[in-house]
């Protein structure tokens, strides 16, 4: 069975995904065929990992990871900011070609290695395809990992891209909470991102729906 995600842990606040627009159960957000878990604030901010279906093992270089044997959802969630689904998860790591090998080693299909910078200056990229999902494992340029203490650091997670197939509906709908669209590095996709004035502690882009 190849890998897939069931389940992404948030220390966010289920109110805050609430007045972001999401459809929130609990403490639990229907995105696709995935769930995002909002743990709240007290277990830290942004992406604290996440449980995965056909792996062979959990040691993945440091992304905090548990097994699931759990059917996805039944049905996608409808969402009044108009989001259909994860479209990739964002890791960074200061050694490439280390957490590649750790990730390929439990079963996380590679599909490519981008060896172009990136806007923000990462210098590498790995893609790994997990169902309908990318994980996109960013290298730190090397100014990062010089001031976060050298290479032997763990990779982390970072942060989100949902698809939003109306774009500018989205935007429009999440008003001050949400940038200007721009073109995004996929060719024929746009993109925008969420300002910390959402109320997020994930970094958090929206872009179109891959041709």
């Amino acid at each position: 069975m190849p890998a897939t995600i069931d389940e992404l842990t948030v220390a966010d606040s289920p109110d805050a995904w609430t007045a972001a627009g999401f459809a929130v159960d609990g403490d639990c957000c229907i995105v696709g065929d995935l769930r995002v878990r909002l743990a709240g604030p007290d277990a830290g901010r942004g992406l604290r990992g996440w449980s995965l279906r056909g792996i062979g093992t959990t040691e993945l270089d440091g992304l905090a990871t548990t097994l699931s044997d759990r059917e996805p959802p039944a049905a996608p969630a409808l969402h009044r900011n108009g989001i259909a689904a994860v479209d990739h998860v964002v890791a960074i790591t200061p050694a490439l070609e280390r957490t590649v090998a750790a990730l390929e080693a439990a079963g996380l299909d590679l599909r490519r290695i981008r060896e172009e910078p990136t806007p923000a200056g990462a210098p590498r990229q790995a893609f790994f395809r997990l169902g309908a999902t990318i994980l996109e494992v960013v290298q730190e340029p090397p100014e990062a990992i010089e001031r976060g203490g050298g290479v032997d650091r763990p990779a982390f997670f970072w942060g989100l891209a949902f698809v939003a197939p109306d774009l500018d509906a989205t935007v429009a709908s999440l008003g001050e909470r949400v940038g200007e669209i721009r073109p995004a590095v996929q060719p024929g996709r746009r993109i925008a991102t969420l300002r910390r004035s959402a109320g997020l502690s994930v970094p958090v882009a929206l872009i179109t729906s891959a041709a």
